[in-house]
């Protein structure tokens, strides 16, 4: 008789796809809002994408298990919108994957004892990769285990500057009165987008978990919960520590873990911080790379028509992880020139689809019965403005229209 899948390892599969290296960009985002205004934006993010994660499970509880993005959207919206939420799926995971290789290898052969880089890459991309190709149980097994470290990491690395955080610093007390903060919402809201990004694992869970739709539901719950209390915790140990005030030199250095830690030693004692912090965003890109490549693996299984057998699985992976290892042993940094458009193309998948396809899915099959997410049409609408705004912030900031906090 075959386990059962553990509801934990599904929460931990989201939970380890959405800490990703991301989080380390949150406080330097979110600073123009800071803190109060962050919390505010990190939760409403959260609700919006967890709630769009829960459209998608309902939605698929009308199909076999193992259909994806293509059968569902090509089925309730037409082949149109599955070129456009192909396209969009196709160029955030693989772009995703590419920067994780490189990022994850260039840490990996740092620890070989400054190895080449291609030799870092191909070795973090065999551990790894791996695991995806076996199972959803292996990845299952692994990110629990990476998600242990992240927590044991996380609290080494953030306990002192918890304990020292300064409610003044909290709420920015020593600013001017009339100082701005909501006009910098607009920058905040796509990097907040991009840190709860779990959508292309929705439906590899609920054929992991043999079609129990409420597990799933709860493994979504539960996983972006964990990643929610983990950004808060990072925000108040960043912001209760750093004064708004301060944060120029960070911001000009885009969130650097360095210059982060060295502004933040002025402030409070940080110690082995930065070496600390380097193995977090080590086991948060790994963690990261296995829930996403399994998400990318699961579409192109559905796209193709692939099946579970060995061999189904090995032309899924083929073409799941060749191209962005290829991409990135031959052009290490190509990824960073289109990197800045993952929030867009992601926004149209992680929020505009899953409004529509839950209203196309009503309309043919009715209300699900083995599962129906909260609210009707007032959260398909919340779900879909959420999307034009986090769309239209980032045309916004792109034309330099948007006003952007300097420090």
């Amino acid at each position: 008789m075959q386990k059962q899948a553990s509801l934990l390892g599904g929460a931990m599969i989201i939970a380890g796809t959405v800490i990703g290296a991301g989080m380390l960009a949150n406080p330097t985002a979110t600073s123009g809002v800071w803190f109060v205004g962050s919390l505010l934006v990190l939760a409403y993010t959260w609700f919006s994408m967890l709630s769009s994660g829960l459209m998608i499970l309902e939605v698929n509880t009308h199909y076999p298990q193992g259909a994806n993005f293509d059968t569902m959207v090509n089925d309730l919206l037409g082949r149109g919108w599955s070129i456009v939420n192909g396209l969009s799926v196709a160029f955030v995971l693989y772009l995703l994957t590419y920067a994780y290789i490189f990022v994850g290898g260039d840490l990996t052969a740092q620890a070989l004892g400054n190895a080449p880089l291609h030799v870092g890459q191909i070795v973090f991309f065999l551990m790894f990769a791996v695991c995806v190709w076996l199972s959803a149980r292996w990845v299952d097994r692994l990110t629990t285990v990476l998600i242990g470290g992240m927590v044991i990491a996380f609290l080494w690395a953030n306990g002192g500057l918890l304990a020292s955080a300064k409610l003044p610093v909290l709420l920015d007390s020593h600013t001017p009165a009339d100082s701005s903060y909501w006009i910098y919402i607009g920058t905040a809201l796509p990097v907040c987008l991009a840190s709860f990004g779990f959508h292309g694992n929705v439906s590899g869970l609920f054929k992991y978990f043999d079609g129990n739709a409420r597990k799933v539901a709860r493994a979504l719950q539960i996983g972006t919960l964990i990643a929610l209390a983990v950004y808060v915790l990072w925000q108040a140990a960043v912001q209760g520590n750093l004064p708004r005030s301060a944060f120029a030199p960070v911001i000009e250095a885009d969130g650097n873990v360095k210059v982060l830690v060295q502004e933040l030693s002025k402030f409070a004692s940080t110690g082995n911080m930065a070496w600390i912090l380097n193995f977090f965003s080590y086991m948060a890109i790994a963690s990261s790379f296995l829930g996403v490549t399994l998400g990318l693996f699961d579409y192109i299984a559905d796209l193709f028509g692939f099946d579970d057998s060995r061999s189904g699985r090995s032309k899924t992976a083929a073409i799941t992880f060749l191209p962005p290892l290829i991409a990135c042993l031959l052009f290490p940094t190509g990824f960073v020139h289109a990197i800045s458009y993952v929030g867009f193309a992601a926004t149209v998948w992680t929020a505009l689809v899953p409004a529509l396809l839950l209203r196309a899915s009503r309309q043919k099959f009715g209300v699900g019965t083995q599962y129906r997410v909260f609210g009707g049409t007032w959260l398909m609408v919340w779900v879909f403005a959420f999307g034009v705004m986090n769309i239209l912030a980032q045309l916004l900031s792109k034309g330099g229209i948007l006003p952007v906090f300097t420090g």
